[in-house]
């Protein structure tokens, strides 16, 4: 594809109109090259929507074809790894031909790039974290979420299916799941997302919620409880890796915990065996305690 065509492609992606005659006339060319350019591009997938009369004129529909990347070998590298690492990612948005992509591009690169990829395929391997939860909803969250648009879901809830109306505020993924902010009954809960049964778009809006990001930005407004978790030196180095224990420092952690999650955390110290101990508070520290001697009730009998 020559620059003139790579720089009409981009053009008609800023999503205005443009006649034939004003395309000729910004490339310098004739009516009949940018016909021809036009054409070409519609034979590689581009899908140009062409409407006629006075106000006419070439545009490119929203699902097109995105223009080619130029990329330095190091980059087009890391490119192909990052597509290889999005085909694990399960019921990803968006993603009908994620399986094929990072082929589809293989196939498209320089022989000596292709070369470098093969060799490097044996070196290097993305080992997410296996699911077999299917999130097929997760589109239409994000669209929803982007609109802020309401919707009415069926939810697999812990007490059973229930039907609820949300507006869902974005999508991320963590621990092999994929997980649903969504405003509910005046505030923002999570909700799994390979937990909806059925999701139907509403016409209603809300405006004013925040973005996913910004959710993720704020601290969390419910009031903390002041814990001290102690851990060996074995059980300090599983909790530098965990999310929930982000700046431990040494073998100590200090924090604050919603008593909301003192359920939550109570089981996830529960692997940890005797590496971590809850010095206080003391209600998190008995709970920990009886699902430790639940636990043994199976290996006493």
């Amino acid at each position: 594809m020559n620059e003139r065509r790579v720089a009409l492609m981009r053009l008609l992606d800023s999503r205005k109109k443009y006649t034939a005659r004003e395309l000729a006339e910004r490339f310098h060319v004739s009516v009949r090259t940018i016909q021809r350019d036009l054409d070409y591009l519609q034979q590689i997938g581009l899908p140009l929507y062409t409407e006629t009369g006075p106000h006419g004129g070439y545009r490119a529909l929203p699902n097109r074809l995105l223009p080619p990347l130029h990329l330095s070998r190091d980059e087009a590298i890391g490119l192909f790894l990052m597509l290889k690492l999005l085909e694990d990612l399960p019921d990803i948005p968006f993603g009908s031909v994620r399986e094929h992509l990072s082929e589809q591009y293989y196939a498209e690169l320089p022989q000596d790039v292709q070369e470098q990829v093969d060799r490097l395929k044996e070196y290097v391997a993305f080992r997410m974290t296996p699911t077999q939860a299917a999130s097929p909803f997760a589109s239409l969250i994000l669209e929803a979420a982007m609109e802020k648009r309401r919707v009415r879901m069926e939810y697999a809830s812990a007490s059973g299916s229930k039907r609820f109306e949300v507006c869902p505020i974005g999508l991320y993924f963590e621990h092999g799941y994929w997980y649903m902010p969504a405003y509910s009954r005046e505030k923002i809960l999570l909700y799994r997302a390979d937990r909806v049964i059925a999701m139907t778009p509403l016409e209603e809006a809300v405006p004013g919620l925040p973005t996913l990001k910004q959710w993720l930005d704020s601290s969390d407004p419910r009031e903390g409880v002041p814990a001290k978790i102690q851990f060996s030196s074995f059980g300090a180095r599983m909790a530098m890796s965990d999310p929930m224990f982000r700046g431990i420092s040494g073998q100590e952690w200090l924090g604050n915990v919603p008593r909301e999650e003192f359920p939550y955390v109570s089981r996830l110290l529960l692997r940890y065996g005797p590496d971590a101990e809850v010095l206080y508070p003391g209600e998190l520290r008995d709970m920990i305690k009886t699902l430790f001697q639940e636990s043994l009730k199976n290996y006493l009998a």
